[in-house]
This record gives structure tokens, sequence and C-alpha cells, in this order.
């Protein structure tokens, strides 16, 4: 089934701002919800030397890196095949689904430049990349919560189905704002108007650290104001 997309411009904009931005933009959108749904946890690590903002859709995946599976799901070049019919740019989600997980590495470089060619901007792994200057060579941007320097057997388990990336849940389709704070989710249907909430939430950020930062700040006159 073909993705549900937004217009680029969405997505340009999204990548002008942050993941906390963002983040913060969602929150005026629609609420809090559990993080489980809205950002990644502290084990994701930006592995890459750019540190760009890098905003693309999820294509989901999960894999074992020590034993081949009994009886693999999909074809071994599924993921590809999903990242090339998108269109658009992709985030490839992987994750370990191994006994034990994160212990062989399932994102390599030769992975990255395939993804790369056929339309992937980045890759948010739940296990271990290896080959790390190579994927970032490949000019892809990469997040993992570790690295490795080898994988037994390998295969692709799953692909589109939910995943679930250093704590946080991601749907094929999602819309992931990623930068050196982690992955924030964004889904479809309300990221036009979440693009649209991040200027606010900067400007209202902006003139506050100026307030803290003016030379005629006055501790008594804040506790008057914050009354």
């Amino acid at each position: 089934m073909p993705l549900s997309t937004v217009d680029p411009a969405v997505l340009e904009t999204l990548a002008s701002f942050d993941s906390a931005t963002v983040q913060n933009a969602a929150v005026v959108v629609r609420g809090y919800v559990p993080e489980t749904h809205d950002y990644s946890g502290p084990e994701l690590r930006y592995m890459s030397a750019s540190q760009r903002t890098v905003v693309g859709y999820a294509v989901t995946s999960t894999w074992m890196p020590l034993h081949k599976p009994a009886r693999p799901v999909v074809d071994r070049y599924a993921l590809y095949d999903a990242v090339a019919a998108v269109g658009a740019p992709v985030i490839a989600v992987l994750q370990d689904i191994d006994m034990p997980a994160r212990r062989g590495a399932i994102m390599g470089d030769g992975m990255a430049y395939i993804m790369r060619r056929l339309g992937a901007v980045g890759a948010v792994v739940d296990g271990n990349a290896r080959d790390v200057p190579g994927i970032d060579e490949s000019g892809i941007g990469l997040w993992a919560t570790g690295r490795a320097p080898g994988h037994g057997p390998f295969g692709i388990v799953t692909q589109g189905e939910p995943v679930t990336v250093a704590g946080l849940h991601i749907l094929q389709g999602d819309i992931l704002v990623c930068d050196g704070d982690g992955v924030t989710r964004v889904p479809v249907d309300i990221a036009a108007e979440v693009a649209r909430a991040c200027a606010d939430v900067r400007d209202k950020e902006s003139k506050r650290l100026q307030y803290f930062v003016a030379e005629n700040f006055s501790f008594e006159a804040w506790r008057k104001e914050r009354r």
C-alpha cells in the first residue's frame, strides 16, 4: 500500500527546526501523548559527523543478525524495494529482534549506499551498526543504539510492521525528525499543523531567552511577573 505523504514543503519546514522544537510544536497541536509514541530514549545516538537535522518517512523492518530466520517472512530485498517505492525522502528504520538482541550488527555501509541510491536520507537502528565511517560517507544520517564489528547468518524478518526503537513505537509512514537529541515522531495527519506551529514555538522561546540575557534583567521584576 502506498504511503500517505504531505507537501514536500512540510518536510522542508520540519527540517529547518530541531527535534525538540518539533516535539514542543506537536504538544501545542495535539497535547501530550505517552513518550513511547512521541520521541526516542537516550540510548539512541547520532553517529554521523554532520549532525544535521534529517527528516523523512519511516520505512520499517525487523532483523536477526545472529541467526538465520527459520522461515523468512519477506524477501531479503524487501526493505530496499519499500524504500524505492516511496518516491520521497525515507528514514529506514531497523529493529534487532534476535535473541539476544543488540549483539550483532544489522546495518553496514553496503546497505547504506543501496538505501541512499534508492531515496533514503537516514537510518534509525535499534541495534548495532558497523562500518560507521563508510555509512557516513554514503551520505545518509545514522542513529543507532550501538556499534559492533560483525554479525552471523543475518536476515530480514518483517518489513512494514510496527517497530520499537529506543523506546519509541514507529509505524511505517510516520514522519521522523532526527538530530543530535534523537528522533521525534510526527504522524502524517498532523504534520502540516506541527510544521506551522514550529515558528511560533521558536519565537516564544527566543523571546524568553532574550528576557533573561537582557542587561536590565531584574529578579524582583521577574518574581512579580510570574505571579
